[in-house]
C-alpha cells in the first residue's frame, strides 16, 4: 500500500482537531504551539483521549487543546526530572567501575580480552568503543593522543568516559564475574549481578528516550529490569507490577539513589508534579495501588 496522505497547512491541523471533536477556544493560539510541536508529536499526547479503532479518530468525551498541552508539558516536566536522576547513576556507575576494576587489573583492563565471557561480543564492544574514543573531542582525549603513544588508547578511566550508556552496559554485561564486579554490584546494595545488568541496560534504555524527547508517561518500554528477591537495602514489597512500564524503572533508580545520593528528592518532586496535572492518569504508569506507601517513594 502506498503512502498517499498529504501535507496539511497549521489551519488546516486546527480544523482537522476541532472536527475529531476536540475542543479548541482559542484558534489562532492552538496555531502557534502547532508551529512550534509538530501535529504528529502531538498525536501521542491526543491519542488516549481518541477513538483510535474508528478511522476518523474521534474524540470520547470532552476534552480540550489546553488539556492536551497540559499532558505535553506534564512529560517534559517528568522527563526533565528522570534524566536528573539518570545522570547521578550513569557517573556513579561509571566511576564504580573503572574504580573497581582498575585497582585489581591496571589502567587498561577494559581491553583485556580474558576478562570478558563472549570473545565475538568483546571485540565488537571494544571497536565500538574505540570509535567513541576516536571522535571525542574531550581536551583530556586530545591531550593523550598528543602526548602518548604506547598504549595507542587511553586508560580505562578516560575511555569509559566518553562510552555511550548503552555501550558501558554491554561491555559490563560481559565482564566475567571476578571480584570486582561482585564489588561493584554490591556497592549498588544489590545481591546478584544479573539484576544490576538488567537494571543498566534499562536505564540506558530510558536514558535515550529522554534524550532524544521522546513521550516518556504511558511509555510500554521493551528493554525491562529484573526484579530482585533479596537486596541490601528495603526495595518494593509490592512486586506484582508491569515491569515494561515507567512505575517500575523509577522505583528501581530511587533504590539506587537512596545509595548514591542519600538526600535526593526525585520521588518528592515526582508527586508534586503528579499533583499537578489532571491528565494524568497514574495506572497507565504502571503505579499500583498503595504505591505512595512503599519507603521507597517516602
Amino acid at each position: 500500500m502506498k503512502y498517499a496522505k498529504p501535507s496539511i497547512s497549521l489551519e488546516q491541523q486546527v480544523e482537522l482537531l476541532q472536527k475529531r471533536g476536540l475542543n479548541i477556544n482559542n484558534p489562532e493560539k492552538a496555531r502557534h504551539y502547532l508551529s512550534n510541536i509538530s501535529f504528529y508529536r502531538l498525536r501521542a499526547y491526543t491519542y488516549p483521549f481518541q477513538d483510535n479503532n474508528d478511522p476518523g479518530h474521534p474524540f470520547k468525551g470532552d476534552v480540550s487543546f489546553e488539556e492536551i498541552i497540559q499532558l505535553y508539558v506534564f512529560d517534559r516536566q517528568l522527563r526533565l526530572l528522570v534524566f536528573d536522576g539518570l545522570e547521578k547513576i550513569e557517573i556513579a556507575l561509571r566511576t564504580k567501575i573503572i574504580y573497581e576494576f582498575a585497582r585489581v587489573y591496571g589502567s587498561h583492563w577494559h581491553d583485556r580480552n580474558e576478562l570478558y565471557t563472549n570473545q565475538v561480543r568483546f571485540t565488537k564492544d571494544i571497536s565500538k568503543l574505540y570509535e567513541e574514543v576516536d571522535r571525542s573531542s574531550e581536551t583530556f582525549i586530545k591531550h593523550y593522543k598528543a602526548k602518548y603513544s604506547n598504549p595507542e588508547y587511553p586508560p580505562s578511566w578516560m575511555a569509559l568516559e566518553v562510552a555511550s550508556m548503552g555501550l558501558l552496559s554491554k561491555l559490563f554485561e560481559n565482564l566475567n564475574k571476578t571480584e570486582p564486579k561482585k564489588k561493584v554490584v554490591a556497592e549498588f546494595g544489590l545481591k546478584n549481578h544479573l539484576i544490576l545488568e538488567s537494571w543498566i541496560h534499562a536505564f540506558a534504555h530510558l536514558r535515550n528516550v529522554c534524550a532524544h524527547h521522546g513521550r516518556l508517561w504511558n511509555r510500554r518500554f521493551t528493554t525491562m529490569p529484573k526484579l530482585p528477591d533479596d537486596t541490601l537495602c528495603p526495595f518494593l514489597k509490592n512486586k506484582d507490577i508491569h515491569k515494561n512500564k515507567l512505575y517500575t524503572l523509577v522505583s528501581c533508580m530511587l533504590y539506587m539513589l537512596q545509595i548514591i545520593s542519600p538526600g535526593h528528592h526525585l520521588a518528592s518532586r515526582l508527586k508534586t508534579l503528579f499533583e499537578g496535572c489532571t491528565q494524568v492518569d497514574l495506572h497507565e504508569m504502571g503505579f499500583p495501588k498503595g504505591w505512595e506507601y512503599e519507603p521507597l517513594w517516602n
